[in-house]
């Protein structure tokens, strides 16, 4: 029997095991200090990590010692419920305290047992001596995790077995030179287990010829097991697998007849939010198919045949043209707003994935025209498994449509009744994540079984042979459940305190709504960058719109990007050099200003080709913020020109705003390019950079088109009728209102960039001034793809985000003159199919590099002298065999694009685009707005003459003589 002993940092505990050394390391060494352990012993206990001992119990929670009755003993007992220090590295913990001449210890707990007292910590199991560094964190450390750049750094023992001791519960506390604890706490653990348990091999349900196998990655778990069930819910399980562990890794292998089965993992863990051993029941994060409600995991093989519509394999080669990202025209849907109104399609599809695949039906023919007139890519917002909505439509309630039709069109009785049922209808947005990677139950015919992938998958296939690619609107930044017993929580079930970002104190972060999470570590990213591998391959989708991007590392979308990238037709059957990616890339929260690494925040994005919204030319245009005074006037909704009640200040003060924001719009019709250079409202040449917002930010920060999303609408905030209805006059007529709605979307379609439309932007889309549709039913978010009704005047918007403005609103809703009649929807239906195909009939409108657009673009009316109100923008081309320019666009060799938002008609004179063939476009000439064909050239002076609240393109035709005035 060889007896081993150990170094002074290691101290057991009389009934502990030794299974944290490596046996190796101190084999044949003796000592007088220690005591000593059988190499049995600890080779037997050693196998901890792999199987944990028979008697291992769960703990209760955390004893409190009651002879001790002190305010700072039970700080001491309560502070074991934060976890202020890091385990950074495999021999680095981090710490914000002072050791002082006091000595400072790790311990661990096997059973959860620790309890502090004033004379230290009992119930550990080892107790170890650490070391402080006094120089500080290793740069790669600090790199990070740079919120704690400033931290102590205690060295921990090589010679410990930290593999086994992340199992336990874990915590470390400083003493005092006379033995006293002077501070205690729980460890935050993703930096080691990164460093020692970063994984790049096959999860979840593996599919082979010979069976099935499960993998799970949970390196901090003490037993794992599957629940193997045949039925989606209730029954007792076929069987109970145990799984074994490698590195951090559990596995087990089961036969071919588990496919259609249902399982669940059963995993015993310590839990730091309740400072127990828990066992703990979840999906797998790597899922593929659930039951209804994601209850269960299904045993699903995406690849199998069965699960395949018709022509599947063979859809990457039916793909609408792409030949350039600047050809991307975006138009933003939910799923269940699209057909649940819809009188065409059969009330068992309405709201559902299938709804897309009616060829006839209202909604799809309304897509049709959109792709007909250049819409290119539909945004379909979350359809994973979402929270929010029972996957059983059966457990739904409504209300009584026709009681609400019959109320008054400024009542609050429709948003008492809607509000009252809605956690219990079958309305969400859907940015409620449970898991990534399945799509929602609640969409599918049902929700039990393959229903819900092969239903998808025909509602993607249909979308593409009408000429629209399918982007999926992904949520990574945050989840809807953590901790043990919630029954959304999945990820924090498995690895508790990993997946989801911590605060320094150790709790959850929830900047995003709830439940941050953290993809700065190893894991978290291999799991978003799988999952959309997963989207892309298994259901070819399209593209990728991130929710809150900036909460995730700007690592994190690079490595995504490039990933998707490699994906092609022959090996994965998709190109993936066509997958576009963009985002929401605001800066915020506890990742704002690169604190937790850098993140993906619009600045930061800059020469990735990734894509993020441009909220200041949707700002400048419409007026404030979603977050200012809601009666804040911009450049198309009145101000200065046609004012409102607001106070915007003095005339001058007006004049100057206006200017500004002009600037702004400029800055960004010309794709919000950081190094674009324009004349001010100065008279300065500046940089997009060099032009500032209200808070200093610069307004231009893109390198290329593809990186900037123009838009003026979206499913956040209220519609863009619904602020236009609200910015302008109350005494401005429902027709002029309109062409301000046209001018909006006019001049999102015909800026450099990637134009992005809410769906209802073209029919006047209300949802009765709310302000944040995501839980107001079908009532509020209603689409009418008959053209009869926009939604608005359908009562007051719920109290919950509205009630402060529902004195402004009240009124505006109350007065018939605000609502648009079917005249004028239609109207702005063609307004939009025009603008696009105006977009689509020259390159020019859509030139692919930052280069392109500096030498092509110029914006005329700048300055200090300029009129107010008044947008042009000239795009030249080149003439083939000239030197100068290269030619792109073989019908227009010049377009000129003129906004006038003043509510009378203007005449502007443009020297430079004096004595050009210019004429009005060919395709707003045979449109039926009879407003526009008013839009005039003069020849001799190079002046327009453009009506009220209208935009008029120019263009100059090739091979045409010119003709005199």
């Amino acid at each position: 029997m060889t007896l081993l002993t150990f170094p002074p940092s290691v101290i057991f505990s009389t009934a502990t095991s030794a299974c944290f050394l490596h046996p190796r390391r101190y084999t044949g060494i003796s000592s007088q200090n220690f005591g000593s352990i059988s190499l049995v012993s600890l080779n037997h206990l050693n196998n901890y990590g792999n199987k944990v001992c028979q008697n291992l119990i769960s703990c209760c929670s955390m004893p409190i010692d009651n002879s001790i009755s002190s305010s700072s003993q039970s700080a001491l007992q309560d502070s074991l419920f934060c976890s202020k220090a890091y385990w950074v590295s495999k021999s680095i913990i981090a710490w914000n305290v002072d050791t002082g001449d006091g000595d400072c210890f790790l311990y661990a707990s096997k059973t959860a047992s620790l309890v502090v007292r004033n004379d230290g910590i009992q119930g550990q199991d080892v107790k170890i001596k650490l070391q402080e560094d006094y120089g500080g964190l290793p740069s790669n450390v600090i790199e990070k995790f740079p919120h704690i750049r400033y931290y102590r750094a205690l060295n921990v023992p090589l010679a410990l077995d930290v593999k086994g001791l992340l199992k336990c519960q874990l915590a470390v506390a400083i003493f005092s030179a006379d033995g006293i604890c002077r501070n205690a706490t729980g460890l935050q653990l993703p930096g080691v287990i990164d460093e020692l348990f970063a994984y790049t091999g096959p999860l979840g349900a593996v599919f082979s010829e010979g069976g099935i196998t499960l993998c799970l990655w949970a390196p901090t778990a003490q037993e794992v097991s599957a629940c193997i069930y045949k039925d989606p819910a209730n029954g007792v399980p076929l069987e109970i697998v145990q799984l074994g562990e490698v590195n951090g890794v559990w596995s087990a292998n089961g036969p071919k007849s588990w496919e259609g089965c249902y399982y669940v993992y059963e995993v015993y863990v310590y839990h730091q939010s309740t400072l127990r051993m828990e066992k703990c029941t979840a999906n797998d994060p790597y899922s593929r198919g659930l039951s209804s409600d994601g209850r269960r995991t299904l045993l699903v093989d995406l690849d199998c045949n069965a699960l395949k519509p018709e022509g599947w394999d063979k859809l990457a080669e039916e793909k609408p043209g792409l030949l350039s990202f600047s050809d991307i025209s975006i138009y933003e849907l939910h799923i269940r707003d699209f057909s649940a109104n819809d009188q065409t399609v059969p009330p068992d599809l309405r709201g559902s994935y299938l709804a897309f695949t009616l060829q006839d039906s209202a909604g799809v023919l309304h897509l049709k025209k959109l792709s007909n007139a250049g819409i290119s890519h539909v945004h379909l917002l979350p359809s994973f498994q979402f929270a929010g909505v029972d996957d059983d439509k059966e457990k739904w309630k409504s209300v009584d449509t026709q009681l609400l039709e019959n109320l008054p069109p400024d009542s609050d009785e429709q948003q008492a009744q809607i509000t009252a049922i809605q956690d219990e209808d079958g309305y969400n947005w859907g940015y409620n994540p449970v898991l990534w990677g399945v799509p929602k139950g609640s969409y599918a015919s049902d929700p039990n079984g393959p229903s819900r992938t092969i239903e998808f998958r025909k509602m993607v296939q249909a979308l593409n042979r009408i000429g629209i690619r399918v982007i999926l609107d992904v949520v990574y930044n945050h989840l809807q459940g953590s901790g043990p017993f919630d029954t959304y929580s999945v990820l924090d079930k498995i690895v508790p305190g990993y997946y989801l970002r911590m605060n320094t104190d150790g709790h959850i972060e929830h900047s995003t709504c709830m439940n941050n999470t953290a993809s700065e570590h190893f894991m978290v990213e291999r799991l978003i960058i799988d999952d959309l591998l997963g989207w892309a391959v298994d259901y070819k989708v399209d593209g990728f719109r991130f929710d809150l991007m900036g909460h995730i590392m700007k690592h994190t979308m690079v490595m995504a990007k490039g990933a998707l990238e490699k994906l092609s037709k022959a090996m994965n059957g998709v190109d993936g050099s066509s997958i576009y990616i963009y985002g929401e890339g605001w800066d915020f929260g506890e990742v704002a200003k690169n604190s937790r690494g850098i993140n993906a925040s619009q600045f930061n994005l800059f020469q990735t080709g990734i894509g993020s919204f441009n909220d200041r030319i949707r700002d400048a245009m419409l007026g404030g913020s979603p977050f200012g005074h809601p009666l804040q006037q911009g450049f198309i909704t009145g101000l200065l020109l046609q004012p409102n009640d607001h106070d915007h200040g003095s005339e001058a003060v007006m004049e100057h705003m206006l200017s500004v924001l002009r600037d702004h719009i400029q800055v960004g019709m010309a794709a919000n390019l950081r190094d674009f250079v324009l004349t001010n409202c100065e008279g300065k040449e500046v940089k997009g950079s060099e032009v500032t917002t209200y808070d200093g930010a610069p307004v231009g920060y893109a390198s290329s088109p593809r990186e900037t999303i123009n838009y003026v609408s979206a499913h956040d905030n209220e519609t863009l009728f619904d602020i236009v209805s609200l910015k302008t006059p109350m005494n401005i007529s429902i027709d002029e209102r309109c062409r301000i709605n046209h001018l909006a979307t006019s001049l999102i379609a015909l800026s450099q960039g990637i134009p992005f439309f809410h769906s209802g932007d073209e029919m006047l889309r209300s949802k009765s001034l709310d302000r944040d549709s995501y839980n107001s039913g079908d009532w509020f978010n209603r689409l009418d793809f008959s053209y009869n009704c926009n939604n608005w005047g359908v009562g007051l918007p719920p109290r919950e985000k509205n009630q402060k403005n529902w004195p402004l609103i009240k009124p505006r809703l109350a007065d018939p003159s605000f609502k648009p009649q079917k005249r004028h929807i239609l109207s702005a239906l063609e307004n939009l199919t025009t603008v696009l195909r105006i977009r689509y009939s020259s390159p020019l409108f859509r030139l692919r590099t930052a280069n392109a657009i500096q030498e092509r673009v110029r914006f005329h009316n700048t300055g200090s002298s300029w009129m107010p109100g008044v947008i042009v923008m000239s795009i030249e081309d080149g003439h083939e065999g000239q030197p100068g320019l290269s030619q792109l666009d073989r019908t227009y060799s010049l377009i000129v694009v003129i906004a006038n938002v003043c509510p009378s008609e203007v005449t502007i004179a443009s020297p430079t685009l004096r004595a050009r063939n210019l004429q009005l476009h060919p395709i707003q000439l045979m449109s039926t707005d009879e407003v526009v064909k008013n839009s005039i050239y003069h020849t001799s002076s190079g002046s327009f003459t453009v009506p009220a609240r209208t935009t008029s393109v120019f263009v100059e035709p090739r091979n045409v003589t010119k003709v005199e005035e």
